[in-house]
């Protein structure tokens, strides 16, 4: 069963899809997105809550409330809201005795120092997608900035993401994976890779803050092999995708202990990808480019057993297609806005 702030979305027409439920979008109303998830698993008998996306952090708030008779696949709200918190992940990290560059407030007065000293990155403190992000050359005077944003000491390197299913403590799986085709800042085709450095960055900090759920971080790898993680989403990203099918289940669900891998090592969101191939069309470099990556991947929603979700994505996700048409943003970027942390009252 789906609880989703939209009344169509892209699993609405899955087979394996019992029912779909409206609920508010937690962004918005937070408290009545709580109320109407307790009285479905109330209502239906739900034994497992399971949040994806951005909305986890939203549902994480819920566990104390929940009946006995559900599991929550997660970590307790704290943790979580510290992980998804850029300036909050850092100190984490760091307490585990592990790289990540020097990150600040932009209204610490140590801000414009590390501008002065090399490239910063500058970004929000909550966010996803990419939005808002900006490289400060050395030197540049720092623009006036809102509350909340960070100033983070910019690393050369090899850019990766991995992603983790952990149970109290313990990896199960990590996957790192990287962009092969990026459409705005989000990618839409992406490659599995062997980055030792990474996973064992990874696993170290799983294990150092007895993680449950998923997690995934953004990491750079430098030229001397060192790799630092910059921000971390705890919650799936496009790396579940790399996970078969049935041993993606049978891992949140305690039955494996091992993971099976999909076959594919390259992977794609073929319709984003499809979108950004129409929007390079009078580039004749990048046309091909881009091309050649859809080419060589699979599409991840594709399933002859299941074969209404890929024709249909476009009509399941029209709602969020208009409003990236108004906003002349990513799909990715407005497919958060809805869910994301933290809510729009506290923002």
């Amino acid at each position: 069963m789906v609880a989703e702030p939209f009344r169509w979305h892209l699993a609405r027409t899955s087979n394996a899809v019992a029912q779909s439920f409206i609920v508010p979008a937690p962004h918005n109303a937070p408290q009545a997105y709580g109320e109407a998830l307790l009285d479905i698993i109330r209502r239906e008998r739900v034994d497992l809550l399971l949040p994806v996306s951005e909305e986890t952090m939203h549902v994480a708030t819920l566990e104390a409330a929940l009946p006995q008779h559900c599991q929550w696949f997660g970590s307790d709200a704290r943790l979580i809201h510290e992980l998804h918190s850029k300036f909050g992940f850092t100190r984490l990290a760091r307490s585990a005795g592990l790289a990540v560059p020097e990150t600040l407030y932009a209204s610490a007065p140590e801000s414009a120092e590390l501008v002065m000293s090399g490239d910063t990155i500058v970004k929000p403190e909550y966010s996803c997608s990419g939005r808002r992000v900006q490289r400060i050359s050395q030197g540049a005077t720092l623009p006036t900035l809102a509350p909340g944003m960070l100033v983070q000491r910019a690393i050369d390197g090899d850019e990766y993401s991995a992603f983790a299913i952990a149970k109290n403590g313990e990896p199960l799986m990590i996957v790192v994976y990287r962009a092969v085709l990026r459409h705005g800042s989000v990618a839409v085709v992406f490659e599995r890779l062997d980055q030792t450095a990474v996973t064992d960055w990874l696993a170290t900090l799983i294990r150092s803050i007895h993680f449950t759920g998923f997690i995934a971080i953004d990491a750079i790898v430098d030229d001397a092999g060192n790799a630092y993680a910059i921000e971390c989403n705890p919650r799936a990203t496009s790396g579940i995708h790399f996970v078969a099918e049935q041993s993606l289940a049978a891992l949140i669900c305690g039955e494996a202990s091992e993971s099976t891998w999909r076959p594919q090592r390259r992977l794609q969101e073929f319709w984003s990808a499809w979108t950004h191939y129409l929007s390079v069309l009078g580039q004749p470099e990048q046309r091909r480019a881009t091309w050649q990556a859809i080419r060589s991947a699979r599409d991840v929603s594709w399933d002859r057993t299941d074969p209404w979700v890929f024709p249909l994505a476009t009509f399941s996700t029209w709602p969020i297609i208009f409003r990236a048409i108004q906003r002349r943003a990513t799909f990715a970027e407005v497919l958060a806005l809805d869910i994301e942390w933290p809510p729009a009252d506290e923002t």
